[in-house]
């Protein structure tokens, strides 16, 4: 008979049947080893457990036995080979934990191999499930180890982010500017900036990354970095890219190909200049347009389109042009804003963003409280929101003459 790699532990005070056991089961081919007593098969247990344990031993023997095992968190069964005179005694010992009876005096040894049969398969599926558990439990705590070192990182991105942001209500000239960022995740793929780029002229952009996590917020980055250096060329004289909305928009676009990411972004970007009263903007593909409010006229979203920055080798983007009124109030959103605005349409959405403008909630504090925004766990999509402020309380006649809200695209 072939060698089995099963180990079996008889353990019966009748040394006649013990013996009889064992040469009928290593005949089978599985190790055997027999003791009088539980003490004596101590070592046994200590050592390396048995898979099948044949014992002669009164039902309360067994359930210490079967307890033992358990505590040891492994399924070792225990099969009560004693003799029985009633139905009962068989109860008690299945009772007390035995998985299955086989009676003495061995005379049907076919009904060994049959409750062998049944109990290997049971020890090999738990054996196997033990396994299973435990490649889960490692996988489970190195999983674990991984998101605390991701989280870890993205609190350093985070981090990261906000120092690249421009500081809270900056008041560059006649404008007070202010914005308001709430990621969805640690990491933001919503990005903006504000800064002067000349005595009369600031700059001001909003832009939504595709996609979420770290390679999004690796473009804002990118993105900060990019108009850091148009600003320290305007300075040197070696290109004044950042004065046209139209060429700013290509240099992201060229800097976001050359990456290779496979990210595109949504921009406005828009140049007001002081001393004519005007806003030059283009659009990539940005959603929701802003919102500009003037003192005695409508609200309104601005007008325009492009194509998305990203994604073209060669796209073009329209300048548009438009008279402001003093003194005028631009909002500046991303997407996400939308999202948590309870609406069936997105057209009503737009609406609903228009009319919380327009009646008067004139600060993002207070944008964020009609829309609930700080009670808000987790939201659905990276929130932006920048606010222009024209502090000037009178316009100029000239000013005064000019149609308010006409674009024109250049």
């Amino acid at each position: 008979m072939a060698s089995r790699t099963e180990r079996i532990l008889i353990i019966d005070s009748d040394e006649h049947a013990r013996s009889e056991l064992d040469r009928y089961l290593e005949s089978k081919g599985f190790y055997v080893q027999g003791y009088s007593d539980v003490n004596a098969a101590q070592g046994l247990f200590d050592d390396h457990e048995p898979d099948v344990i044949f014992a002669d031993l009164p039902p309360r023997e067994i359930q210490r036995l079967s307890e033992k095992l358990e505590n040891d968190d492994a399924f070792v069964p225990v099969v009560a080979y004693c003799k029985a005179a009633a139905a009962a005694e068989v109860i008690s010992a299945l009772r007390a934990g035995a998985e299955d009876f086989v009676l003495k005096p061995l005379v049907d040894k076919a009904t060994v191999d049959d409750v062998l049969e049944k109990l290997f398969d049971r020890v090999r599926v738990n054996r196997l499930n033990q396994l299973y558990r435990q490649e889960l439990e490692e996988a489970n705590s190195d999983l674990r180890a991984g998101i605390a070192e991701l989280r870890a990182d993205q609190r350093a991105g985070r981090k990261v982010q906000l120092k690249m942001l421009p500081e809270h209500g900056q008041q560059l000239g006649s404008l007070a500017i202010d914005h308001m960022i709430k990621p969805s995740l640690y990491l933001s793929g919503d990005f903006l900036d504000y800064f002067r780029i000349s005595r009369d002229q600031t700059l001001v952009y909003i832009a939504d990354v595709s996609g979420h996590g770290a390679s999004s917020a690796f473009v804002t980055v990118l993105l900060k970095n990019l108009t850091n250096r148009l600003q320290r060329n305007l300075r040197r004289g070696s290109s004044d890219d950042i004065l046209y909305p139209d060429r700013f928009l290509e240099r992201i676009n060229s800097e976001l190909l050359d990456t290779g990411l496979g990210k595109h972004v949504t921009v406005f970007v828009g140049i007001i200049s002081e001393q004519e009263q005007t806003l030059k903007y283009a659009v990539g593909a940005h959603f929701p347009m802003p919102i500009l409010s003037e003192a005695g006229g409508e609200t309104m979203f601005l007008e325009g389109n492009g194509l998305p920055v990203g994604l073209f080798e060669h796209p073009q983007w329209e300048v548009y042009e438009m008279k402001l009124k003093a003194p005028f109030q631009l909002f500046l959103f991303s997407d996400g804003i939308l999202e948590v605005i309870k609406a069936k349409s997105l057209a009503k959405k737009e609406a609903r963003l228009l009319e919380l403008v327009s009646g008067g909630r004139h600060t993002i504090a207070s944008l964020s409280d009609a829309l609930n925004l700080d009670e808000m766990s987790e939201l659905p999509d990276d929130i932006a929101i920048v606010s222009v402020t024209d502090t000037v309380k009178t316009a100029s006649p000239q000013q005064e003459s000019t149609p308010a809200g006409s674009v024109e695209s250049k």
